[in-house]
C-alpha cells in the first residue's frame, strides 16, 4: 500500500501550478475523513514500537527511528481533541515535513489519493474541530476535513519567537512604519505569526483567508490606484483553498494593474521543487515557514530595494 501511495504522490506533483490539489485521505475514527496535501507526505507506514521521550509535550506519543533519523510521532487525534472509537485499532505513521522539520503523525486508517480542484474546497463548517480545520471538501459522498497542521505544530512547539533587536532597530532606520502589506494564508495560525512579525517591523497587515479573497483585495485596491504604490508587498502562502498561491501569483501578473506587485511565496511546502514554480509563474522570492527573522529580513530586503529605486 505505502509503494502504490508514494508512486502517486510522485504522479500528483504534476498538479502544482494548475489550481488543482491532491490529498492522502486517512481516518482518526471510523466516522470521519480527513485530508493532508500530498506534497507534504514523505512515506505512510505501518507503526512500529515507539520510543518514549521523557518531558515530551502531552500529544507526542514518542519517537520512531527511521533510517537513522529520530523522528518525533504526534498523536493527531489527540492534538485536534477527536474521540477515538476504538483505541485499540491497529495504527499507521503518515511521514510529513512542514515548517522545515520532519514529524510523523499518528492516525488510524491510510486510504487514498484524490485530485481535486482547488476552487472546490469550502470554509469549515462551525463544529468542535472547526478551529483545527482550514477548509473542507465533498469527495464523493464523503466530507472530508483539512486539518490546519500549522496550528497543531503551534501548540506543541509554541509561538513563533520575537525578533532579534537588531531586526527591529533596522526596521526603525529604514523608517519601514507605516507601510502596508497583504497577507494571504488559510491558516489562521500562520496569518497570527506573520502578522507579528509585520507589526513588530512597524509595518501594517492586511489579512486575507485564500488567493481569490488576495486578488479581488488586490483589484479593489486598483481602482483608487495602483497597488504597487499602496503595498509593500504581497506574501502568499502556496496551498489555499479558492484560489491557490501559484494561481494568485499567475493572475497578478497577467493583469496590467497588478502585474508590478512584488509577490513572496512563503509556505509549508518546502524544497527545490517550489523555487522552480515559483520561477515559472513569476513570483519575486519564495521562503519556507516559519523563522521569523528570515521573514522579516526578506520584508527589510523588499523595503531596502523600493528605497534604493526611489534615490
Amino acid at each position: 500500500m505505502a509503494t502504490g501511495l508514494l508512486e502517486s504522490i510522485d504522479r500528483s506533483t504534476q498538479l502544482a501550478g494548475h489550481n488543482r490539489l491532491a490529498l492522502l485521505l486517512f481516518r482518526l475514527d471510523a466516522r470521519q475523513v480527513f485530508g493532508i496535501n500530498v506534497f507534504k507526505v514523505l512515506e505512510v507506514l505501518r507503526c512500529p514500537p515507539l520510543a518514549q521521550l521523557p518531558g515530551a509535550h502531552p500529544h507526542v506519543r514518542g519517537v520512531v527511528d527511521l533510517r537513522g533519523r529520530v523522528v518525533p510521532v504526534i498523536d493527531l487525534a489527540r492534538a485536534i481533541d477527536c474521540e477515538l472509537a476504538d483505541p485499540n485499532a491497529s495504527q499507521h505513521l503518515i511521514v510529513a515535513e512542514f515548517n522545515r522539520s520532519v514529524q510523523a503523525f499518528l492516525v488510524t486508517q491510510v486510504e487514498r489519493i484524490v485530485h481535486l480542484d482547488v476552487s472546490s474546497l469550502q470554509p469549515p463548517p462551525g463544529s468542535s474541530l472547526d478551529g483545527y480545520l482550514t477548509a473542507v471538501a465533498r469527495v464523493g459522498s464523503q466530507l472530508v476535513e483539512i486539518i490546519d497542521v500549522e496550528k497543531v505544530l503551534a501548540e506543541i512547539l509554541g509561538g513563533s519567537p520575537s525578533l532579534s533587536d537588531d531586526m527591529v532597530g533596522e526596521a526603525q532606520r529604514l523608517e519601514a512604519a507605516q507601510l502596508k502589506v497583504l497577507v494571504a494564508d488559510d491558516s489562521r495560525v500562520a496569518r497570527n505569526q506573520i502578522e507579528k512579525v509585520l507589526n513588530q517591523l512597524g509595518i501594517e497587515a492586511i489579512l486575507v483567508a485564500d488567493g481569490r479573497e488576495a486578488l479581488e483585495r488586490l483589484q479593489a485596491m486598483s481602482q483608487a490606484a495602483p497597488p504597487s504604490s499602496q503595498l509593500l508587498m504581497v506574501i502568499s502562502d502556496i496551498e489555499m483553498p479558492a484560489m491557490d498561491g501559484y494561481r494568485l501569483t499567475t493572475e497578478i501578473r497577467r493583469d496590467p494593474k497588478l502585474r508590478d506587485l512584488y509577490i513572496l511565496l512563503h509556505t509549508s511546502l518546502s524544497g527545490g521543487f517550489n523555487n522552480a514554480m515559483v520561477q515559472r509563474v513569476g513570483a519575486d522570492r519564495f521562503i519556507a515557514k516559519f523563522n521569523s527573522n528570515e521573514l522579516a529580513q526578506a520584508v527589510l530586503d523588499r523595503v531596502r530595494q523600493c528605497q534604493t529605486a526611489v534615490a
